[in-house]
């Protein structure tokens, strides 16, 4: 073997510096931000009633819930915005501003006067930092899932992309972990008045250490060339250039839909499998909350730990064999899954672990995927806009039906919606091209 066609091979194969530091920078920053992200859910039960009216404590918490869920509906906004200003000024920029805003909204929270001290300001303003959390959480997912595949060599962009899946799951890990610490080493008294606001103020100053971090990398090749490549087409021809948004839409229709059809079978079985099966089982069953939640907590230290070499995987054998074997083994499983859910630790933790490891083949593959449909000048908001959309309408959607078709007698039926979700990603998998070895620019 020649040494060009050595050092070709080891431009495709080997994580250079740069790329292994792109990956640890963006990796802790996204973790950061996701410990921010969900540590609303982790004490909303205790400060619910901080800031909305004395009395009724249930109307407290579904208050604070559905600001939770407002959440949700500004992510697509996020990454429509956030988006584009990552495509027109770059990932690094891009980085820097969500997770500013991420950290500076929960020490917004952490410090919010209650109802009792400033009246109705106080729901308005946690109203207000939870859609800032919402619109940052959006334009994270497609601004970090581009400078992950954008900094990878080309026969490592799966595995580099699995990472951005890997701090999501250890963001919600760390702030679950966080909620245990407090709650258990505070009396309940210190939890309820300052503990959760220290919770917080803590993930506030996480955030200044991500904000380090993705401040010290270097912006990715692809989009410096994309950039002076447009700048160079706009001198010539003298016109304005168009918002990613548009050219999204204009331009790459089949993979804007695409990515969306490739996100629903995956979102509605992350959020069934990750964060809705511990409660679904406590109701349907009646195991322990606790004994469901320890399953949970195993089976997804197993998915964090095993994430990597799927990705991995796909970077050897391709994107479709291991998005299909995901979609077709739920559609498969998922008839098995519910029949066997009996209240048993044993049989949950092993229906757990069995759809944690078909989940593999989406969340290994799903940030390098989306990143492969699109050029460069709008990659982040291709990304993150179809994505969020998904998820908002079908990961978003999926505890409240779950819970409706099982307090309305027809829980029998909870493993066909997984089913039909799981037969779409099955023709959506099938029938997309191949785009392992395809060249980025």
């Amino acid at each position: 073997m020649s040494d060009l066609t050595v050092q070709d091979t080891l431009h495709q194969t080997k994580l250079t510096a740069r790329g292994k530091k792109a990956i640890i920078a963006g990796s802790i920053g996204n973790t950061v931000e996701w410990v921010d992200w969900a540590v609303y859910t982790t004490f909303s039960s205790i400060f619910a009633h901080h800031f909305f009216p004395a009395g009724n404590a249930v109307a407290a918490l579904l208050a604070t819930l559905a600001i939770f869920a407002v959440g949700f509906v500004m992510r697509p906004v996020g990454a429509a915005v956030l988006g584009a200003y990552a495509d027109k000024h770059g990932r690094k920029k891009g980085l820097v501003l969500t997770i500013g805003l991420m950290a500076g909204a929960s020490l917004v929270i952490g410090l919010i006067p209650t109802f009792e001290s400033i009246g109705v300001l106080a729901p308005l303003i946690l109203l207000l930092a939870r859609m800032t959390q919402g619109f940052s959480a959006g334009g994270e997912f497609g601004t970090s899932s581009a400078f992950l595949i954008e900094s990878a060599a080309p026969q490592r962009r799966a595995f580099a992309g699995s990472w951005q899946q890997v701090s999501v799951g250890a963001g919600i890990l760390i702030a679950s972990g966080l909620g245990a610490l407090i709650t258990s080493a505070l009396p309940k008294e210190a939890v309820d008045s300052w503990g959760w606001r220290a919770a917080f103020i803590v993930c506030a100053l996480l955030g200044v250490v991500g904000l380090w971090l993705r401040s010290s990398v270097e912006e990715t090749d692809s989009f410096t060339n994309a950039k002076a490549a447009s700048e160079q087409v706009a001198a010539a021809t003298s016109t304005k250039q168009r918002g990613s948004v548009w050219t999204m839409f204009r331009h790459h229709p089949k993979e804007t839909l695409r990515v969306f059809g490739v996100t629903i079978a995956g979102t509605l079985l992350y959020y069934m499998w990750a964060s809705y099966m511990p409660t679904y089982a406590a109701v349907s069953t009646g195991i322990p909350l606790n004994q469901a939640l320890l399953a949970n907590f195993i089976a997804i230290l197993v998915f964090l730990v095993l994430l990597p070499f799927a990705g991995m995987l796909s970077d050897r054998i391709g994107r479709k064999p291991t998005m299909t074997a995901f979609a077709g083994g739920f559609l498969i499983f998922a008839w098995p899954a519910f029949h066997f859910l009996n209240g048993s630790f044993g049989a949950l933790l092993i229906i757990e672990i069995i759809g944690i490891i078909l989940l593999l083949g989406y969340s290994a593959n799903c940030a390098v995927i989306m990143a492969e449909q699109f050029p460069a000048s709008v990659r982040a908001t291709g990304i993150g806009l179809p994505y969020a959309l998904a998820v908002a309408i079908f990961g978003g959607t999926a505890p409240y039906i779950t819970t409706w078709l099982t307090t309305s007698g027809l829980g029998g039926w909870v493993w066909l919606y997984c089913s039909i979700a799981a037969a779409i990603g099955v023709v959506v998998y099938l029938t997309m091209p191949e785009t392992k070895g395809k060249k980025l620019d």
